[in-house]
């Protein structure tokens, strides 16, 4: 479905990111893990239209779309949920869902999206009208990931979804993740929460100042011991 060869991107004369190389299969789950800094969100703004590449290739359905508008990212099957949620927050909660349907395709299927949305959140059914400014962390993350359903994505992306939630929202959120994925939606996934991003993905690509510096299936990375040194903290014996 996606398939990212040799990317580069930078902000200015800064580089951030040198070679990158990655793919996400249809209905696959793949998370790309690394440190602050490592180029996670450079990364997945570039798949999402929302920062240029400097050089490379970007393909979504063995098409093109490195030089596609950033309006058309979406319009291709493209959804992505930024890090820090970005709600309109003095609007209501629904009108922030129906803001990702505004595409014809997805205004046709508003009502039946806006039902799944629900399902898939049961906690924004009782805050449909109240302002999204008014709900907690968790709940305004539910938000941001709702609408970008409501576009009937083909392919997700998530940057930083467990940021500055309580761990047991975050059990929460993982866990609506893997469902949205279940459900057939391909979900790539930036995340700082490698433990929880290794256990739902099916397979898993290590970043660190730019590059990718490993790749692999999730359970073998999280058995290595330089990944479990370096990004868990943990010691093999």
């Amino acid at each position: 479905m996606l398939e990212v060869t040799g990317l580069n991107a930078s902000y200015g004369a800064a580089p951030a990111l040198w070679d990158v190389s990655l793919q996400v299969a249809g209905g696959e789950l793949v998370c790309v893990v690394g440190p602050n800094g490592a180029g996670k969100s450079t990364l997945i703004n570039v798949v999402a239209g929302l920062h240029r590449a400097r050089g490379g290739r970007l393909r979504f359905d063995g098409e093109d779309i490195t030089q596609l508008p950033s309006h058309r990212f979406c319009g291709a099957g493209i959804a992505i949920v930024p890090e820090g949620r970005r709600l309109f927050t003095g609007m209501s909660v629904l009108d922030n869902l129906e803001l990702g349907s505004y595409l014809p395709h997805a205004r046709r299927e508003r009502v039946r999206s806006l039902e799944r949305v629900l399902a898939l959140f049961p906690a924004l059914k009782a805050r449909l009208h109240a302002p999204a400014g008014a709900l907690s962390g968790g709940q305004q993350q539910m938000v941001a990931i709702g609408r970008a359903l409501m576009s009937l994505p083909r392919l997700l992306l998530l940057d930083e979804p467990s940021l500055g939630l309580a761990p047991a929202v975050v059990l929460d959120m993982f866990a609506a993740i893997r469902g949205i994925n279940e459900g057939g939606t391909s979900v790539l996934l930036v995340e700082q929460n490698v433990v929880m991003a290794l256990e739902i993905a099916r397979r898993a690509y290590v970043m660190e100042e730019g590059r990718i510096v490993a790749e692999g299936p999730a359970g073998e990375l999280m058995d290595r011991p330089e990944i479990r040194k370096a990004y868990l903290g943990l010691e093999t014996h």
